[in-house]
């Protein structure tokens, strides 16, 4: 049939124009539901568990929300700097901001960045653990001092008449700030602080405890892979006392080691001060988006056990913990991830 209005070659033209405007408007509605055509770029951070959160939060922007994503690599250092200067990354999933902590508090107050929410939503963790099976057979050790006054329980393989405690490895911030307790506990006569040579060395002697079922004294952080997989009891030290710990892990402070607990550090979802304004949609499922340190330390232990990388490590998130991640988000966006990830 002939259309009265041009004929064969304005249908062809209007077929050829609806055809090719199909992704455009398809682009248009995805700009609409994300709220912004820009690109929501997202620093994958070093370590596991901040790389695992990058690809949860990309896959659910991306799949869910339509929006431009796109994964940086970073690092808390880098990635602050670039974001408070240049806008870009747009969002780090999990920043510690202890490292960067007046010039984070000073972009905060100048409004080139915002916190979101926080990353883990109950606090970082680090301390002295023993296992739990050891506590329940001797009840009375829930402080650092109890287990102390008992280094026969920790004995130390090759010094039995010793107790050890694995301590940070080598370089490490946190063999400074141990070893200062050590010393400010008077450990020396009757403990032995042995170093692991690597957190891999570290790792596997925990792991090996545990096996076993042996009493160990560790030095441990989470939220990790570790504290995860195995049932560990943090020690009580007593309180955070700031002043001392700043002097316990500076090499050049001259004051005595003092007895402090280690510090939680902050670790928030940070974006550059752009994202609320201008893509108000992402901002708020991202004010959502905490997880607490023991689910952060559970899907990490899936990436340990089957070797997967943060892209796998999120999709099994997004697979097995949907009563946890739906709550951040519309039904028609849970259902169009999942669609997604199959």
């Amino acid at each position: 049939m002939i259309l009265k209005s041009g004929g064969v070659a304005a249908a062809i033209a209007v077929a050829f124009l609806s055809a090719a405007s199909v992704p455009a408007i398809a682009q248009d509605a995805d700009a609409a539901q994300c709220g912004t055509d820009r690109t929501i770029d997202i620093a994958e951070m070093t370590w596991p568990s901040a790389a695992a959160l990058a690809h949860i939060h990309a896959t659910i922007l991306e799949k869910g929300y339509g929006c431009d994503v796109e994964i940086v690599a970073g690092d808390t250092v880098p990635t602050s700097s670039s974001m408070m200067t240049r806008g870009t990354p747009a969002i780090a999933p999990e920043l510690w901001t202890s490292a960067i902590e007046d010039a984070w508090a000073e972009a905060i107050e100048e409004g080139t960045v915002v916190r979101l929410a926080d990353a883990i939503t109950d606090g970082t963790v680090e301390g002295w653990f023993i296992p739990q099976y050891t506590q329940e057979a001797n009840p009375e050790l829930t402080t650092a001092e109890a287990v102390i006054a008992h280094p026969e329980l920790f004995a130390d393989p090759e010094e039995p008449s010793q107790g050890r405690l694995y301590s940070c490895p080598p370089g490490w911030a946190c063999e400074l700030s141990t070893s200062a307790l050590f010393e400010a506990f008077d450990m020396e006569e009757t403990w032995n602080l042995f170093s692991p040579g690597s957190g891999g060395a570290l790792d596997a002697s925990i792991a090996r405890a545990f096996t076993r079922e042996e009493p160990i004294l560790f030095y441990y952080w989470g939220p990790t892979a570790i504290l995860g997989k195995y049932p560990a009891v943090q020690l009580e030290i007593g309180e955070t006392k700031p002043e001392v710990y700043a002097c316990n892990t500076d090499p050049d402070c001259d004051e005595p080691a003092g007895v402090t607990a280690y510090p939680s550090s902050p670790a928030v979802i940070g974006a550059a001060a752009w994202v609320p304004e201008e893509a108000p949609v992402v901002a708020e499922y991202l004010s959502k988006a905490g997880l607490t340190n023991a689910q952060i330390s559970e899907l990490l232990v899936y990436g340990d056990e089957n070797q997967a990388d943060a892209e796998e490590t999120a999709e099994n998130f997004l697979l097995t913990k949907q009563d946890v991640w739906t709550t951040w988000v519309p039904a028609e966006v849970a259902e169009k991830v999942l669609a997604a990830i199959g």
